[in-house]
């Protein structure tokens, strides 16, 4: 008889590989340490109205895959209504079959909504529509029901340095809620100089969220760093950064306070003169991370809005990003090997978007570990084009050859959308079918104490024990003095 489709043992195909999930990783909370989840939501509990809102709305790999199916845009991101937008994602389903999209559709149509009994299709979209709205009217589906549902325990939202949090501030004087949330210093805008007139709007929001004047780069640094420890104290122990490569060219202080200058007056750069910007600034923010014993992500090699046209029409983040080609090889090295020759290189994760990377990116982890901390460079996850089936296990395995697999911090979502927490699900239920399946093989020993425990570390308790999160202050006393307005002083 066929295998059914997501039953228990959905994707484990050994006897092994199904006591590994179901005894050592299924039941481990979530620790989704790289979102776009909107912490505005979270502290206000969101309740959606409808399944279009929490599960079609700004997700790109939905809108990319109707596109591609011929969807007006109408339907995708214009002023259908919410039904007919969902209605037409139905009908797109079906004809995704072999895309991860029809596994994660379905993942999370079971995981939390329960519905595993039918396939998502133009017959079943109304039945569908209609049951998992009434649940989402319930208290169990609100933003934060959802999280305590999914078992998650940590939440790690991609902020701008020029973000007040004050939703964070809101969660973390929540006693009420148990999840906890934690910022992210994402400052690509700092570095966002290929339009001097964008970068003269982000200096003037950094000058106001610092509370400072910024008239030169030695000032410009003091804002940022203002905000570092800012978030710091809110709870933060991660940046995140979105490069197409390493920034990592040589230059003197003296070139980039005139680059500064120029900026200032609003000029436009030169290409080297925006390398150099870009790989000073990028410097600076990860010996502040170093300074404070955080994680830095660095996300490279996206090549984005390609299409012109659509970004004139809808902007950008819409669907309209591709892999890149970028050469990182050398750039990363210098910019990694500066930093470990001053012994000031945090702790540091690398996601690579560009398949062909995966060995160069798995490979060169190796030459900065150290510092008597476990796994201190790592080979991220399996990210955006790549985090699916094939690009996961192609991900793991080249990490297992050439690094350390035991020392992996596991799974995210990097998604803005609640529905996607199963994505945790579906990587564990991945490594355990590769373990399992090589401890049937005899490839690796059939010992399901020690293989149980390296399955438990990387899906949860490596990445505990890394990111080194703070108890959340849950005091409006210890709050208030991290939360007091910015004064406006001239510095720099």
């Amino acid at each position: 008889m066929p295998t059914p489709f997501l039953h228990d043992d959905f994707m484990l195909d050994t006897k092994r590989a199904r006591e590994l999930y179901h005894t050592y990783t299924e039941q481990l909370p979530i620790i989704d340490y790289h979102c776009h989840v909107s912490p505005k939501d979270i502290a206000e509990d969101r309740r959606f109205s409808n399944l279009t809102e929490i599960w079609l709305a700004g997700d790109h790999y939905k809108w990319r895959a109707m596109r591609a199916c011929g969807v007006d845009e109408r339907f995708i991101t214009g002023d259908a209504s919410d039904w007919e937008k969902f209605e037409k994602w139905a009908e797109t389903v079906p004809k995704t079959l072999r895309n991860p999209l029809y596994h994660w559709t379905h993942l999370e149509l079971k995981r939390p909504f329960g519905i595993a009994d039918r396939l998502l299709n133009s017959d079943t979209a109304r039945g569908i529509w209609n049951v998992c709205n009434a649940k989402l009217g319930t208290p169990d589906f609100s933003t934060r029901g959802i999280q305590k549902k999914m078992n998650v325990e940590v939440v790690c939202t991609t902020d701008d340095p020029t973000d007040t949090l004050e939703y964070h501030r809101k969660i973390q004087t929540d006693a009420t809620f148990s999840v906890k949330v934690y910022p992210t210093f994402r400052p690509d805008k700092a570095m966002a100089v290929d339009d001097p007139k964008a970068f003269t709007r982000y200096r003037k929001l950094l000058s106001t969220a610092a509370g400072m004047e910024i008239r030169t780069f030695e000032g410009f640094l003091a804002a940022l760093r203002k905000r570092h420890d800012f978030f710091h104290q809110m709870g933060c122990r991660l940046s995140d950064h979105g490069l197409e490569t390493m920034y990592a060219a040589e230059y003197t202080e003296r070139e980039i306070k005139s680059i500064f200058v120029r900026l200032v007056q609003g000029k436009a750069l030169s290409p080297d003169a925006k390398l150099k910007f870009k790989s000073a600034v990028l410097y600076e923010l990860a010996v502040m991370d170093w300074e404070k014993g955080w994680a830095q992500q660095y996300h490279l090699g996206a090549l984005r809005s390609v299409n012109t046209r659509m970004l004139r029409e809808l902007g950008p983040d819409t669907g309209y990003d591709t892999i890149g080609d970028f050469e990182v090889a050398r750039p990363l090295a210098r910019f990694l090997d500066k930093l470990e020759r001053e012994n000031k290189l945090a702790k540091t994760i690398l996601y690579n978007l560009n398949p062909r990377d995966n060995e160069v990116f798995a490979s060169m982890i190796g030459n900065y570990q150290g510092g008597s901390v476990e796994g201190k460079m790592q080979y991220g996850s399996a990210w955006w084009f790549l985090d699916q089936m094939d690009g996961m296990t192609k991900q793991l395995e080249a990490l297992s050859n050439m690094g350390v697999l035991s020392q992996f911090i596991g799974m995210l979502t990097d998604s803005r959308s609640l529905l996607s927490y199963p994505r945790h699900e579906y990587f564990r239920r991945l490594l355990c079918n590769i373990l399992g399946s090589e401890m049937e093989r005899g490839l690796i020993p059939d010992d399901i104490q020690l293989v149980g425990n390296m399955v438990k570390d990387i899906s949860y308790f490596n990445a505990k024990r890394y990111f080194n999160f703070p108890e959340i202050v849950r005091t409006a006393e210890k709050t208030r003095s991290i939360t007091a307005e910015p004064r406006t002083v001239s510095v720099g």
